[in-house]
Parts: C-alpha cells; sequence; structure tokens
C-alpha cells in the first residue's frame, strides 16, 4: 500500500514537472489566442461612449387619414443631440422640418365635383421629440455595426400651411406624436457615426363637424362617414440617414 502511494506521488511530481516545462515553452500569444480573440483581430469594438450631434436627412410617408386631409409626402431635415446614459442606453433630443403636402377638401362640393379635393399644396410641419434608443450590441460594435431599438415622444405644430380655404373648419394645429425606432448605426472611425434610422411616427388627426354635415353638399354626401369619430390617428414611415460627431 504505501509503495502504491509512493509510486503515485512520484508520477504526480512527474507529470506537474512536466506541465510546467511545457507551459514555459509555449508563447504567451499562443495561450492568449486559445482563451479569446486576439485583441488586433477581434470583431468588436469599444463604442467612444460621448455626447454628440446627428445632421439627418429622410422622407416621410404614409396614412393621411380616413377624410384624406393629412399631411405625407415629406422631406425632413433635422438635428440630433445625443446623451450616453450607460454603455447601451442613450436619449435623444431632436428638431426636424417636415416639407410635406397635403389636400383641402370642401364639404359643400359634391362628391363628384373636383372642387371637392383640392391640391396637393404645400404643408410643412415643425417636429420637436425626446427619445431614448437601447444598442443591441451594449458598449460596442460588430465589424463597426451598432444596431438598435427605440421609442419617442414627442409634438409635431403646423409650420406653412394654407390653412381652411373652404371654411370647412379644419386645421392641422399641433399634436402629441409618439415614435417606435429601428436602425443601424456605423462607426467608420472611434467619432465618427453614420446612421439609417427608420421609424413609425404617429398622429391623431381631428375633424370637423362639417366633414359629416350631408345637408352641406347638393348630393347629400359626407367627407367621412358618419360612423367615423372624429379623432383619426394616423401612421408614417419615417427613413432618413444621419451622420454624427462623437465629442
Amino acid at each position: 500500500m504505501n509503495r502504491a502511494v509512493w509510486l503515485l506521488s512520484g508520477w504526480a511530481v512527474r507529470t506537474a514537472i512536466g506541465v510546467a516545462v511545457l507551459l514555459t515553452a509555449l508563447p504567451s500569444n499562443r495561450l492568449t489566442a486559445q482563451v479569446g480573440y486576439d485583441p488586433s483581430h477581434s470583431p468588436y469594438r469599444d463604442i467612444l461612449l460621448h455626447t454628440g450631434p446627428v445632421f439627418f436627412v429622410g422622407h416621410l410617408g404614409g396614412d393621411r387619414g380616413v377624410a384624406g386631409a393629412g399631411t405625407s409626402n415629406a422631406s425632413t431635415y433635422g438635428l440630433r443631440y445625443e446623451i450616453p446614459a450607460g454603455r447601451a442606453l442613450h436619449f435623444q433630443f431632436s428638431a426636424a422640418y417636415l416639407r410635406g403636402d397635403r389636400f383641402i377638401l370642401n364639404p359643400r362640393a359634391d362628391s363628384a365635383s373636383p372642387g371637392r379635393r383640392i391640391g396637393p399644396v404645400n404643408s410643412d410641419l415643425v417636429l420637436f421629440d425626446i427619445g431614448m434608443q437601447l444598442r443591441l450590441t451594449g458598449g460596442k460594435t460588430w465589424h463597426g455595426f451598432a444596431p438598435y431599438v427605440g421609442t419617442g415622444l414627442g409634438m409635431v405644430f403646423d409650420a406653412n400651411s394654407p390653412g381652411d380655404t373652404t371654411t370647412s373648419g379644419y386645421h392641422f394645429g399641433s399634436k402629441l406624436t409618439p415614435a417606435f425606432a429601428t436602425g443601424v448605426r456605423w462607426y467608420p472611425t472611434r467619432r465618427i457615426m453614420i446612421n439609417a434610422d427608420l421609424r413609425a411616427q404617429l398622429w391623431r388627426l381631428k375633424y370637423p363637424l362639417s366633414f359629416k354635415d350631408a345637408t352641406q353638399a347638393s348630393d347629400g354626401s359626407r367627407v367621412i362617414p358618419l360612423t367615423q369619430p372624429l379623432n383619426d390617428w394616423t401612421l408614417h414611415s419615417w427613413i432618413s440617414l444621419g451622420i454624427g460627431w462623437i465629442f
């Protein structure tokens, strides 16, 4: 029994010495490569978590509402300022100018008359919002790319519109506008970011009572059905491309 213990102990000592010699002979970079990526060849890079502006241009389309009076088909220009809040989350403060168009509806004209629906005419909006984005790759990029999801809440205002030229009582006014976003950021350098963004922007139109009044037109037609609510949520797709600088 004692001899077996002695032989086992001797084998353990010889094995430990052999492993130590082998580890000493292996280069340290070989060992590092076995544990993970060589830092110089890793597809992951840290994102510089600083504030910075983003300038963007895009196009907003989507729903004009049941009556067809809503603003759409807009070229958009804007500025965002981004503030990081941790490694994966950041906040955005945005302002944008939307150069769109809309149709003017005349409830006094017959449904078949060209005067029932006039336009499109220019209808420009200004939008301010506060957003929040979550990078799906955390505080790093993968091959320079960082996809994200986000949400936002803001206000949109009528900036330049022909107004109510048919005395119908309709106007765009100012509206609360929630948004949901997704997109991808590309970091060609540590301080430059290029952003492709896709948003679902919503706001609610409010129609005047004249749109339901069948006594105004000689053919008894209405602009919207009698069962249609006077409040109408519209959904707009908004795609934009931006370039940002990280301080």
